[in-house]
């Protein structure tokens, strides 16, 4: 989410002092050096300015822009080619032969490839997110052949005060994920299960892989399943699988402001006014029990670094242990808890299963059944995937937890 604390970005350009209101969808902080670059600079010297920690400011063609941003990542990824995560990729890769011997060697490395994985993907960031670019304050870029990204920034950050008329200053991977997420937005990503599709809003999750869309049309629904709740529910794609199955009342939760007013316009596409909204952290007030709790938490326990990561990533498992623990206060007798969950987490040696079932038990939960699904994203079909050995083997569930 975007600071709610304006902060300002201050650069000296033709012997003038300048300001512009810093936009950071990662809450970076302002950058402290500001080179200007254009046509002119070569991928080699922008790429050895921003290593040195110097942000780039663009004044050249906007599209020579993005292929400057284009040659820096490829210098990231051979510089990281020639790292020590090479010897720990053959390693992994190793892991997949059927040797007792390959086995130690995966369990050795797995853990560490997705700690590396996860720094050198934060570093990549860092040095890409250096190339910035200036807009007005109508989100108007001067720069040649700038296409219009007005509708786009608007949408994602917000109108800016054009009474104060202040330009603003933002990585040009933000303005990347703007458009992108005004294309997701317009489009839609098509949930091919349900013959519909989900308009995502920027900064909330696209549910590009849903594999668990089945899982959720295959479970019986429990006896009584007039009230239920979907905690997180993000683009609503959950709440909406639940009132086309026929429950009468859902209450969809989230904390994030974006999500309630992605979930809220996709609702609305699809006419489910028994669909009730309510901003909450995790399980919704003054609601009458639910006969059916269900929930997709981020499946990873690791610390996010953005806004999209929470979606992924849950510090210490904290969402999960806040939904298991509230379950026993919000469950109505004879009620069910639907929990999509991944087994990714086992493979990468993050959480054992004997942990994730010590979390049932100690919020007074029982397995009734499992569902499980095997992945379709590209990801787990890519052999070159430093992590391939574990999203090869990856499991997608529905767990069907009952009060004991």
């Amino acid at each position: 989410m975007l600071q709610t604390e304006k902060q300002y970005v201050q650069w000296q350009e033709n012997e003038t002092l300048r300001n512009a209101l810093w936009l950071s969808e990662s809450n970076h902080m302002p950058p402290a050096r500001i080179v200007l670059v254009d046509d002119t600079t070569t991928a080699d010297d922008a790429y050895r300015l921003a290593c040195e920690g110097s942000s780039l400011l663009w004044r050249g063609d906007f599209h020579n822009a993005r292929q400057l941003l284009q040659a820096l990542g490829r210098r990231i990824d051979r510089t990281n080619e020639r790292s020590e995560l090479r010897k720990a990729k053959k390693a992994a890769n190793k892991a997949a032969k059927p040797t007792s011997e390959s086995d130690s060697v995966s369990s050795k490395e797995i853990p560490n490839l997705f700690h590396q994985q996860r720094q050198l993907q934060a570093q990549r960031s860092r040095i890409l997110s250096r190339l910035l670019l200036e807009l007005d304050a109508s989100y108007v870029s001067q720069l040649r052949r700038a296409p219009d990204v007005s509708a786009a920034c608007t949408a994602a950050f917000g109108p800016l005060d054009k009474a104060v008329d202040e330009s603003c200053m933002l990585s040009f991977r933000d303005l990347q994920g703007a458009l992108g997420a005004a294309g997701w937005r317009e489009k839609g990503v098509p949930i091919d299960s349900l013959g519909l599709s989900i308009f995502p809003h920027y900064g909330v999750f696209a549910p590009t892989r849903h594999e668990y869309v089945q899982l959720l049309l295959d479970a019986p629904l429990p006896a009584i399943h007039d009230v239920a709740y979907d905690i997180g529910t993000g683009t609503g794609l959950l709440a909406i699988i639940l009132a086309q199955r026929g429950v009468p009342q859902v209450i969809a939760t989230d904390l994030n402001p974006r999500a309630l007013a992605c979930a809220n316009e996709n609702f609305t596409r699809l006419e489910l006014p028994a669909v009730q909204l309510q901003q909450a952290d995790l399980y919704p007030t003054d609601a009458p029990l639910a006969n059916l709790i269900v929930c997709n938490p981020p499946w990873l326990p690791a610390k996010p670094s953005s806004s999209l990561e929470y979606a992924v990533y849950d510090a210490k498992s904290a969402m999960l242990r806040g939904v298991l623990q509230g379950a026993k206060q919000h469950l109505a007798e004879h009620g069910e808890l639907w929990l999509i969950m991944s087994d990714l987490a086992e493979h990468l040696q993050l959480r054992t299963r004997d942990e994730l079932l010590s979390l049932f038990a100690d919020a007074g939960l029982a397995v009734k059944y499992r569902l499980d699904t095997q992945p379709k994203h590209g990801r787990s079909q890519d052999d070159t995937d430093p992590l391939h050995v574990a999203r090869s083997a990856e499991v997608t569930s529905l767990w069907c937890l009952t009060l004991i």
